[in-house]
């Protein structure tokens, strides 16, 4: 055997076949006979040019970089207020709003299953007097906002309308997204309030409403994350988001809206994870996808109602309390992974996010990954640097055509809707997350510091905690704020409000008005539910 030979026959090189954190193949070495997936009519183009698979726009960040925006917000308005001045002074660029468990099912700090939860995953907001204390001195007409909120993600949008009615601000210039993504409560995350029929009544509600007031506003961000998070694939969180967009979509039609007057305000949200090239694949595969469905399914005409506009986070679920300043390592590769797929807004995870809510000098460290990544790494210096990449072009294709399979086999089962509701897609992804931990525990799948070069280092890192004084202070404002407010006009709104719910009339107005009157988060959701009662979730065996 002679020395080269010798030298290149590793352990690794011998091994059979290897695949990606999906399990899709990878080849030892990659030639242009390689691409099976990738006929003539997946030829690359241009950014900015229909399929989309090199990127939206045609100067991608030669043009402006992606929007920076660290996700933020824990205890009280004050608290979270002045995180979000200190990241915008270092250089943020948009903000990004965690709400508390409390705000996200629609309970007021004050109800009694909101103990021990308020302010503890995100801020605390009860009503308008909170949400103007978050904006202070935040002028809204000049920062993208982005407020991850679900179930009540009509409550929260117009509380932030009103606060920039308050600041004078124009609305048509108004920029952000609220996630609105209620489908994927019910598949991988729980945070749901109505059943799922009336819920998706309320996104369409926002849909037709932000139509004509809020005209920049990105109305849903279409949630892979979750998906990925509660243990899916790359295929999968790619096939069951689309499908959820889809769902989405043929809802917004059913209620009479036109696919060209919605659409283009349409975005998504995807995780980024820790196989770097299974990652840039999966980006570039969705946006090829989603582009065919709107052009050949939906007809649409509007090239931006084509576009696949997507935020990207790093993967929470691959942070290790174990060895945690290896978690600085993960987020770096991982927002690469991002940025190099296309990402139009990035958030960063925090090094002590696997222990806790992340301290200002953590959240520093995420926001300076992203500003090297944009500023001395040359990755932005030419538009799309990974194309023509055989083994990320073999990837894309496999990614494409499998979640393509899934997407049938959902149209097949009658829509996402039907498939939630018998349970499928939850089966999928519970199967997904057990082979994967399976992997772990055989240690197919190394994770540092946790199943293999493990060290005994006991020290403890400086994490944030939540004073349990918050809690009360914020129950004390509560209701104090009932106390004061003009309790007839508030009573009067939340009436209206659920006289409109059991009608086919936008709510929007009717929740507006509530928000306007001080009327509660838990209070105006107490309205809906009346009339729509509570989803129940089906055990499925």
């Amino acid at each position: 055997m002679s020395d080269a030979k010798a030298k290149s026959d590793t352990p690794a090189e011998r091994k059979p076949r290897f695949t990606t954190l999906s399990g899709l193949l990878l080849e030892r070495l990659y030639t242009s006979d390689s691409l099976e997936h990738w006929g003539p009519e997946q030829a690359l183009g241009f950014p900015g040019e229909f399929p989309y698979t090199r990127g939206i726009y045609p100067s991608m960040y030669r043009g402006r970089f992606w929007t920076m925006r660290q996700y933020a917000g824990f205890g009280s308005a004050v608290e979270s207020n002045r995180r979000y001045r200190y990241l915008l002074s270092k250089g943020q660029m948009g903000l990004s709003v965690a709400f508390d468990l409390p705000t996200q099912i629609g309970m007021d700090s004050d109800h009694p299953l909101a103990l021990g939860e308020v302010g503890k995953v995100g801020v605390a907001i009860d009503s308008l007097e909170d949400m103007e204390t978050l904006f202070d001195q935040i002028p809204l007409e000049k920062v993208s906002t982005s407020m991850t909120i679900n179930a009540t993600a009509a409550v929260l949008l117009c509380l932030y309308v009103a606060v920039a009615k308050k600041q004078g601000a124009s609305l048509a210039k108004l920029s952000g997204t609220i996630q609105n993504d209620i489908l994927k409560e019910y598949i991988a995350r729980g945070t749901y309030i109505y059943p799922v029929r009336p819920a998706m009544r309320i996104v369409t509600d926002i849909f037709a409403w932000c139509r004509g007031a809020l005209p920049k506003w990105n109305t849903i961000s279409i949630s892979g994350y979750h998906i990925r998070e509660a243990g899916s694939t790359a295929v999968q969180e790619v096939a069951f988001t689309l499908a959820d967009g889809i769902a989405y979509v043929q809802a917004a039609l059913d209620a009479g809206l036109q696919i060209d007057e919605f659409a283009p305000q349409l975005s998504f949200f995807f995780n980024a994870h820790s196989d770097l090239l299974e990652e840039i694949a999966k980006y570039r595969a969705a946006r090829r996808l989603w582009a065919k469905i709107m052009r050949d399914r939906f007809q649409a005409k509007d090239p931006r109602s084509l576009l696949l506009r997507f935020h990207a986070q790093t993967a929470g679920s691959s942070l290790t309390a174990q060895q945690p300043e290896n978690n600085i390592v993960r987020v770096a590769i991982q927002a690469l992974a991002a940025v190099l797929g296309g990402c139009q807004s990035l958030h960063t995870n925090s090094m002590d996010e696997a222990l806790a809510l992340p301290t200002e000098e953590s959240a520093l460290i995420a926001l300076r990954t992203q500003q090297i990544i944009a500023n001395e790494t040359g990755v932005t210096n030419t538009i799309d640097p990974v194309a023509g990449s055989y083994a990320i072009e073999s990837l894309t294709g496999q990614i494409e055509t499998r979640a393509q399979e899934y997407l049938s086999k959902i149209d097949a089962m009658g829509g996402m809707i039907k498939a939630i509701e018998a349970g499928f897609v939850q089966t999928e992804i519970q199967r997904a997350a057990y082979d994967y931990q399976r992997g772990v525990e055989s240690k197919e799948h190394i994770v540092v510091g946790v199943n293999d070069f493990v060290t005994e280092d006991h020290r403890q890192i400086p994490t944030l905690r939540i004073d349990a004084e918050i809690e009360r202070a914020q129950v004390a404002r509560l209701r104090a704020l009932r106390t004061k407010r003009d309790t007839p006009r508030a009573k009067a709104a939340l009436a209206e409000l659920q006289r409109c719910a059991g009608t086919s009339e936008n709510l929007l107005p009717g929740i507006l008005a509530a928000v306007e009157a001080y009327a509660t988060v838990g209070e105006i959701s107490d309205a809906m539910r009346h009339v729509y009662g509570e989803y129940q979730e089906s055990v499925v065996i």
